[in-house]
């Protein structure tokens, strides 16, 4: 584990705890000032009689439910709604008239509520703008991002249900209108919930939220010390429009960082971003953010991401862990009826979820196998009787870190090379009718011609078989026994062979299905001539299911694809056995290696006419590269 650099006065064994919950479960709070922090963990010892701070880590390692405790004790989520109430009604009647006149009609309206806690005061931000757009007017172009670094306060923030002491402090008419009762509880209203989207994001080391007309964080920066809240500040600083505005909490001043902010209102907090019009003005502010690499423009890359997802020719929505709609580029919107309003609603609500296939299972699938799944030539019918065909894909959204952050859904309309494949069909059918047509009208042709040449030859020899009609009939007499007897004998000989190939596929198959193996038999095009009873069991399909088919065609748990280059080279004859050991699934879900060995189907000129695999689970852990005995 590596040490946190140290300051002169910091104690070791503090600072190694601190690094611990760094290394150990993501939190970085070597920002925090000391101070509080050590008295917040001082607290949380007491309660677990433990003195030392080298005692308490030890006990963290043995005890990780002890995490979740300390958490709670570090972040102390005190909130409520209209907090320092005079605050919010100059945000009210000052600020936030001056930000819906100055937006354009129909351009949104783009809101960072940072350390939001359990969510009062985000849905007291809501209600402001609420009240000055108009209810309409806010689902439509309001947008609220939340966010905070407390799993468990987010969690009780995104079902917006509280207590009635919470709600205490409103007024009757902002409850009847925002909030609906629920048995003793309150809801804040579902409609409006959905222009708000909750998320975890650390401030410290996370990337701000861009593009945005106001930044609300408030009792939030007294908690960090001064080197890490100049990063933060920088990072909203970016974070804002160039008349964009920062609402802080009245223990906040900013009074060291006028190149970034100046007051528009001192005694409630408000602040006016101080524009950055020059671009190496604004790279200096990325890198007093703590970017990686201030040249990077990273708004623009925004937008191109935004504009190069939209244009994409597959239709393609995202839907976050919430379940909410987060992205649907142009076709998505064209195909599905989809509107850019309908972003952050939750996916279930929308039509798109059910028709053309119930996706929210399927996601729900994919989220828990973390792999894609698809289906193909899904059918939509339309309006006007006709049929839309989509080849349908779920991919799991992950980041670098393993993180899984929601699902990609996108619809290739495959309708115009399905409509060709049927045409295809058809067409195929109609030439093999007419070709048997055409080749019973040519054997009666050859018939009617041989009769014909059979009837002049007769005329012709008329005479003369008159003539010799004894002679002729002893000879046709011994020519029918003769070839009475070459018949019998070559009846003979087939019933021969017809037993000896009986008995020979009865023993192939009894080997087959004697082996103690999962065993195989492919033809050289891949067909599967032979699947015996064993390779039903371990992969659930039956040999009347595959017989015919591709193996590389097959979707089961193992991974095929890779028995084409081993198979090739039997084939060709460039080896006499190959043997590979593959990761596997089984049907029953269980996670396997399989040993699998293939060998050369000779036939009678010593020629391979296929492949015959041979396949084991494997009972003791072996590395999974291919090994190769041929």
């Amino acid at each position: 584990m590596s040490a946190a650099p140290q300051r002169p006065g910091d104690d070791p064994t503090f600072e190694a705890l601190l690094d611990y919950l760094k290394c150990s479960r993501g939190f970085d709070f070597t920002g925090y000032k000391r101070s509080s922090l050590r008295r917040r963990i001082t607290k949380r010892m007491q309660q677990q009689q433990i003195t030392d701070f080298s005692d308490y880590l030890d006990y963290l390692e043995v005890h990780p439910e002890e995490f979740s405790q300390l958490f709670d004790t570090i972040l102390i989520n005190v909130t409520a709604f209209f907090r320092d109430a005079p605050a919010w009604e100059f945000l009210a009647s000052e600020i936030i008239p001056h930000l819906v006149s100055d937006k354009p009609p129909g351009e949104p309206i783009r809101v960072w509520s940072a350390g939001c806690a359990s969510g009062e005061e985000t849905y007291t931000l809501a209600i402001v703008l609420a009240e000055a757009f108009g209810i309409d007017e806010f689902r439509q172009q309001v947008k609220i991002y939340a966010t905070d670094v407390d799993e468990d306060a987010l969690t009780q923030a995104r079902q917006a249900t509280y207590p009635a002491r919470a709600v205490s402090g409103l007024t009757p008419e902002l409850l009847k209108k925002y909030f609906e009762p629920v048995g003793t509880q309150y809801n804040f209203r579902s409609d409006l919930r959905r222009a708000i989207i909750f998320g975890r994001h650390d401030l410290i080391q996370d990337a701000p939220i861009p593009r945005l007309d106001l930044v609300v964080c408030r009792n939030t920066l007294m908690y960090f010390n001064a080197e890490v809240q100049a990063r933060v500040l920088a990072r909203f600083h970016f974070a804002l429009n160039d008349r964009g505005l920062l609402f802080l909490g009245k223990a906040e001043m900013l009074l060291t960082h006028t190149s970034l902010f100046v007051p528009a209102n001192l005694k409630h907090r408000v602040f006016t971003k101080v524009p950055t019009p020059h671009l190496r003005d604004r790279l200096l502010v990325l890198a007093q953010a703590g970017s990686p690499d201030a040249n990077n423009h990273v708004t623009r890359h925004v937008r191109l991401r935004d504009v190069a997802f939209d244009v994409v020719e597959t239709a393609q929505v995202v839907i976050d862990l919430d379940g909410n709609l987060v992205l649907a580029n142009e076709q998505a919107r064209a195909f599905f009826g989809l509107h850019r309003r309908d972003l952050g609603r939750p996916f279930q609500d929308l039509e798109l979820s059910y028709r053309p296939l119930e996706l929210r299972s399927r996601i729900e699938q994919v989220y828990a196998s973390r792999r894609p799944t698809r289906m193909v030539n899904v059918e939509r019918p339309l309006p006007n009787q006709n049929v839309q065909f989509f080849d349908v894909g779920v991919i799991p959204l992950i980041d670098t870190e393993g993180n899984l952050l929601g699902a990609s859904v996108n619809f290739q309309d495959v309708t115009r090379y399905n409509r060709l494949h049927v045409e295809l069909e058809k067409s195929k059918q109609e030439l093999e009718t007419a070709y048997e047509e055409l080749q019973s009208t040519n054997e009666e042709l050859e018939t009617t011609n041989e009769e014909l040449q059979s009837t002049v030859e007769e005329l012709e020899t008329t005479n003369e078989e008159l003539q010799s009609t004894n002679e002729e009939l002893e000879t046709m007499n011994e020519q029918l026994q003769s070839s009475n007897e070459e018949m019998q004998a070559v009846n003979a000989e087939l019933r021969r062979r017809t037993e000896e190939l009986n008995r020979a596929n009865a023993l192939l198959g009894s080997i087959l299905s004697s082996l103690n193996h999962v065993a195989v038999v492919l033809d050289r095009e891949f067909n599967i001539l032979m699947w015996n009873e064993r390779a039903r069991a371990l992969w659930g399909l039956r040999a009347d299911e595959v017989r015919g088919r591709s193996i590389l065609g097959l979707d089961i748990g193992l991974p095929v694809e890779r028995l084409r280059s081993p198979v090739r080279s039997l084939l060709n004859g460039s080896s006499s056995e190959r043997e590979i050991i593959l990761e596997a699934i089984t049907r029953r879900g269980q996670a396997i290696q399989c040993r699998i060995i293939c060998a050369p189907l000779r036939g009678s000129g010593n020629g391979v006419d296929g492949v015959i695999l041979l396949m084991e689970e494997l009972h003791e852990t072996r590395p999974p590269e291919a090994h190769n005995n041929g």
